[in-house]
């Protein structure tokens, strides 16, 4: 049975929103924190061999320009990977393999992960990540935590995603001040 990893860049705050969509106005907060010791941690957190969970947003931006991209190992990988997209369109599908999750997003997760193939990877979507979590789909997060405070702009977890708890897994650090913290899903969160 596959695994599930949610993996996240997010500020202090809990920001996940990486450009100036929808009038956002800190464009690529993440970019100062950049260097090549934070890409090989988030390269070897993937694992060798991956498949990616995306909604539709994230794979439309990612299409633009992924296939695009120079060689090296991160776009080697995502562009190898395939991508199991939540859409109503997947006939506009265009940068593969892809496959189309489904009209019941539950199911058609438990049927993904249910098959053989690489551990998958979802990044991007805090609808999908508060659906997965409250079916107890996630089999672990990531966070890569950037020391900035952003006070604005789509949060890792929407508004209404039940409660849950999470085992803390390891941490790692960069010398640009990223912490990448691993958690693994444990549960709902218990009434006090």
């Amino acid at each position: 049975m596959r695994k599930l990893k949610i993996m996240e860049h997010v500020s202090l705050d809990g920001v996940i929103q990486p450009s100036s969509e929808d009038g956002f106005p800190y464009a690529d907060w993440t970019a100062p924190y950049r260097t090549p010791a934070g890409r090989d941690e988030v390269l070897a957190a993937h694992g060798g061999r991956f498949d990616l969970l995306l909604g539709r947003r994230t794979y439309d931006m990612w299409s633009d320009y992924w296939p695009k991209a120079p060689a090296g190992p991160m776009a080697d990988g995502l562009n190898a990977a395939t991508k199991f997209v939540v859409t109503h369109r997947p006939e506009s599908l265009a940068w593969g393999p892809f496959e189309g999750v489904g009209p019941d997003l539950v199911e058609g997760v438990r049927r993904i992960k249910s098959q053989a193939g690489p551990n998958l990877v979802l990044w991007g979507s805090s609808t999908l990540t508060s659906a997965l979590l409250e079916h107890g789909l996630a089999d672990e997060v990531l966070l890569i935590v950037y020391p900035v405070l952003v006070g604005t702009g789509k949060r890792f977890f929407a508004e209404g995603t039940p409660g849950c708890s999470f085992e803390f897994s390891s941490t790692k650090t960069t010398p640009s001040g990223l912490l990448l913290n691993t958690y693994r899903f444990a549960g709902p969160l218990g009434a006090a």
